[in-house]
């Protein structure tokens, strides 16, 4: 092989694929962005990064920012490349490249956050949009109200020039904005969660009001948090995802691999202005809501579907379990015949159709999504995805037994060891707690429902509590595919042909 060329901007030029044609020292920051993962890379970067080239938003370009101590590892790998991506685009017939250079800096990491909230203070900054995962917003998981008793939040309340979390840090460049006669940002999350920009304000305003009402009320008046829908996979990168970088001539230390297809559907509320993402394929939206509902009902919810089970059976992969009979068979039952009920058609697709969709885009081999990955957190994610669909259709007097047989699943793989005798490590925030749960619950499966936390008054609903408890009863005694078996070949009554609810 030739000699590898380290990226930066001075190399540029010598690279073989699609690179920026514009002048990164000509451009001026715009966004900070919280969170800088491989999917904020291979999603909204990519949206600005796709202007740039067409010579806009030169004064939109993103700085990258992180509140967590482990965030400076990325900072670094990507600080030595001048912040430059490749994005290696996986799809079923071939492979191709390009490098994105939409971002240009990323701010130190301190504690106290002062580098932080003095980029968000800057009137310059007009977005400032978060990736931090579905966990990552201080909420309950029953109610969905902000949490304020969280030790991060009760920090931040106390100490609001010197806060812990990104919001105690956007709401401290909100005051001095505001105390300089400044107009607010806006915030925009692109996180998975329903109503993420609803959320976000949730968050900002609860944690201003402990420590300055007149400031929450300024924020609640004056500041915008659209909604917006996010679709790529975009799994972790190894050592492979390097090679493949290599492959292209190129010396990346964080590359970002990605399947052929993106969706970003965002509500036009921007309190401070935006870039023109819909003239790159963004889609601005009144009805956020139905793509949301959409994409995080059978995609997400249909993650934790596949996910779950492939762990518990020493499936790596999810396209490997989406290439196992019994576990497509169910997830392909269950998403029909339960979860498509809940989900309304959004303009040139129904429900259906986008299962067909989510099922090729599952499938696809090239793309290394590891089951662990997707299980990761699950205690939010069963409860942000799976259990509104449960709720719907218990209020629908519909079926909620492969919702049920989805839950035992989850609770058996929280017991920590695989049919083939392995151990499952820790992969959730509350780990400790759902494998003694899980623990209990071989010999009486209603204990693992008792967490109030996640099912509420859903344990109390005889109608899944019974199911529930029968399929982890037939799991411990025969196995996953036994359950697995038994669930696809039971009819349904309750079958519906459209798939719109």
């Amino acid at each position: 092989m030739d000699e590898l060329i380290k990226l930066s901007n001075a190399t540029l030029a010598q690279l073989a694929i699609e690179h920026p044609r514009y002048d990164r020292s000509a451009l001026r920051p715009g966004i900070v962005h919280i969170g800088v993962g491989n999917f904020h890379r291979a999603h909204q970067a990519w949206y600005l990064h796709r202007l740039m080239q067409a010579g806009k938003a030169r004064d939109w370009a993103i700085l990258g920012a992180g509140v967590r101590a482990y965030d400076a590892a990325m900072r670094d790998k990507l600080l030595a490349q001048d912040c430059l991506t490749t994005l290696i685009e996986l799809d079923t017939r071939q492979t191709s490249a390009e490098v994105v250079g939409s971002m240009i800096g990323y701010l130190p990491i301190a504690e106290g956050n002062g580098p932080l909230i003095a980029a968000l203070a800057d009137p310059a900054i007009r977005i400032v949009a978060l990736t931090i995962t579905e966990s990552g917003y201080y909420l309950d998981p029953v109610t969905k109200h902000f949490d304020v008793s969280h030790p991060d939040i009760q920090h931040d309340a106390a100490n609001p020039q010197t806060p812990r979390t990104a919001f105690g840090a956007m709401v401290a460049a909100l005051r001095l904005r505001r105390d300089a006669g400044q107009g607010p940002f806006t915030g925009l999350s692109c996180d998975n969660l329903q109503g993420n920009g609803a959320i976000l304000r949730q968050t900002v305003v609860s944690l201003a009001r402990l420590s300055d009402p007149a400031l929450a009320d300024w924020i609640e008046t004056n500041a915008t948090f659209p909604n917006s829908m996010v679709d790529c996979i975009a799994p972790a990168t190894g050592p492979a995802e390097i090679a493949l970088a290599h492959a292209f001539g190129i010396d990346d230390a964080a590359p970002v691999t990605h399947e052929a297809y993106r969706q970003w559907v965002i509500e036009d509320k921007f309190c401070a202005g935006r870039p023109g993402w819909d003239e790159v394929g963004a889609t601005f939206s009144d009805d956020v809501h139905a793509y949301e509902t959409m994409k995080i009902r059978i995609l997400n919810a249909g993650h934790q579907v596949l996910a779950n089970v492939g762990d518990v059976l020493g499936i790596e992969t999810i396209s490997d379990c989406m290439a196992h009979p019994g576990i497509s068979a169910m997830f392909r039952k269950v998403q029909s015949e339960e979860i498509a009920l809940t989900v309304d058609p959004v303009p040139g697709m129904t429900p259906l159709a986008y299962l067909d969709l989510i099922e090729t885009r599952f499938s696809n081999p090239r793309i290394i999504d590891t089951t662990r990955r997707v299980a990761f957190d699950g205690s939010a994610r069963h409860t942000g995805f799976v259990l509104p669909i449960l709720r719907d259709q218990l209020a629908g007097n519909r079926s909620v037994s492969g919702l049920a047989l989805v839950e035992a699943l989850w609770a058996r793989m929280c017991e920590g060891t695989r049919e083939n005798g392995t151990r499952i490590e820790a992969n959730d925030p509350l780990w400790a707690d759902l494998t003694t749960a899980a623990s209990a619950a071989k010999s009486r499966p209603a204990a693992w429902l008792e967490q109030h936390r996640f099912y509420g008054e859903l344990a109390r609903d005889r109608r899944f509590s019974e199911a529930f408890e029968g399929w982890l009863a037939l799991i411990w005694a025969e196995g996953c595919e036994a359950a697995l078996e038994n669930y696809s070949a039971a009819s349904t009554s309750n079958r519906h042909s459209s798939g719109t609810g």
